[in-house]
């Protein structure tokens, strides 16, 4: 499995709950917090949504 190296870069203010809820679930809480994950299904759809508070970076 690929990894991806995602960090958050705008604010979640303004953001749906369900937004929210997917960048706690990627492991996301404070801003320009960087982690780790591997690519999966369910990551790739959580990214959809919350692709314009983030920028991914393939390992």
């Amino acid at each position: 499995m690929a990894k991806l190296r995602i960090t958050q870069v705008k604010s979640k203010n303004g953001a749906t709950k369900r937004q929210i809820a997917n960048l706690a679930s990627l492991g996301i809480h404070r801003l320009h917090q960087t982690v780790e994950v591997e690519l999966t299904p369910v990551t790739k759809g959580m990214l959809e949504k919350v692709s314009h508070l983030v920028i991914v970076e393939e390992i």
